[in-house]
């Protein structure tokens, strides 16, 4: 690869460090093993890190929902929250911990997995803390704030024998599925030209617009999805350079002080495939389309928990009924657990997208 021209605003992304990642993602995938079908099956414990709106929203009512795992805990700051969420979900009062408390998750053999869901700038503390407890260890994403971060969290992993996955709760939804199918079959050709965009409309302040908690701005919170996608469509592969990222002009700085409130970027993937991102704080927008030579594929809204809808070369696609993606991400961890093997969004997958989001801010 030759070296840049100082003027051509192309930020070459690690090559060695992505490659390495992405060639343990394959190899651990490949090796995986399966328990033998009369192993015996159980319900695996959770316990949630952080009761905020995502934890009560989503993963709460999903884990009502789930056939391999169950809510057995939970850590929080407000041991009255903690004593409600104990009531609704039938665990015992004792397998609530505060963050100081976190450690003695250790000595509780009712939780098996811990499904970090604090503030990005938080996940790399909490994820150690629970491999070190022995814990197998779930992380919303975005994995966390560096890949400096993430490179720690994963050598904690291994060091203690737990398994580490990221909250891409989007690999199990039907529509990006059917991504994922189109590109392995390749019925349109290979995709080439791939564009998205995710962007709703923060009207006060929260954490996710305090760098200190958020690392970043709606590249941390939204763009990721866009990333993701984009990933998925050249084949699950990552990008060689970011070119064209732009800041996109403020209209609330005492909304963003220190983070973008809106910022677009281009990918450039091996063989020529171009992928154009973009996401903001001050629009509403959620869609992703990608284009082969013989066809496309346009999923609109994309990103979105549920409703999502699409459209292709073959006409409308419709999946019902209606998934719970939450729910089928964590069963889908625990059963990875149960039979010793890796999960589909791995930690290194976690890092990579995070190295990706480093190289458009640089």
């Amino acid at each position: 690869m030759n070296t840049p021209s100082p003027f051509s605003r192309r930020r070459f992304l690690g090559s060695l460090s992505l490659g390495a990642a992405a060639a343990m993602i394959a190899a651990r995938l490949r090796g995986q093993s399966v328990a033998p079908a009369s192993a015996p099956t159980r319900k695996l414990g959770v316990a949630l890190v952080g009761l905020g709106g995502y934890s009560t929203g989503q993963l709460g009512p999903a884990l009502r929902q789930t056939k391999h795992c169950r809510l057995a805990g939970v850590v929080t700051g407000s041991r009255e929250k903690g004593e409600k969420w104990a009531r609704d979900h039938g665990f015992p009062s004792g397998n609530i911990y505060n963050y100081d408390t976190m450690d003695q998750l250790a000595g509780n053999p009712d939780i098996d997995i811990v499904y970090v869901v604090t503030p990005n700038a938080l996940h790399a503390g909490h994820v150690i803390r629970a491999a070190k407890a022995g814990k197998h260890v779930i992380c919303e994403k975005p994995m966390a704030v560096s890949v400096a971060e993430c490179d720690a969290m994963l050598a904690a992993c291994r060091a203690a024998k737990v398994k580490l996955s990221i909250g891409y709760r989007l690999h199990f939804d039907p529509y990006h599925q059917e991504l994922m199918r189109l590109v392995k079959e390749k019925e349109f050709g290979a995709f080439n030209r791939l564009a998205g965009d995710f962007a709703f409309v923060m009207k006060s302040k929260v954490w996710r617009a305090d760098k200190k908690l958020a690392g970043g701005g709606p590249l941390m919170d939204l763009g990721v999805y866009v990333i993701q996608s984009a990933c998925m469509a050249a084949g699950g592969i990552a990008p060689v350079a970011i070119t064209a990222a732009k800041e996109e002009k403020k209209t609330r700085l005492d909304l963003f002080p220190d983070v973008e409130e809106g910022i677009s970027w281009t990918m450039e993937f091996p063989g020529g495939v171009v992928g154009e991102g973009k996401t903001s704080y001050a629009r509403s927008v959620n869609q992703f389309r990608a284009e082969a030579p013989r066809g496309f594929i346009e999923l609109k809204p994309a990103f979105s928990y549920s409703g999502l809808r699409g459209d292709s070369t073959r006409g409308p696609l419709r999946f019902d009924p209606p998934v719970n993606q939450q729910a089928r991400q964590m069963d889908d961890f625990a059963q990875c657990v149960l039979q010793n093997r890796e999960s589909r969004v791995p930690g290194e997958m976690g890092r990579r997208d995070v190295q990706i989001i480093e190289a458009i801010y640089a």
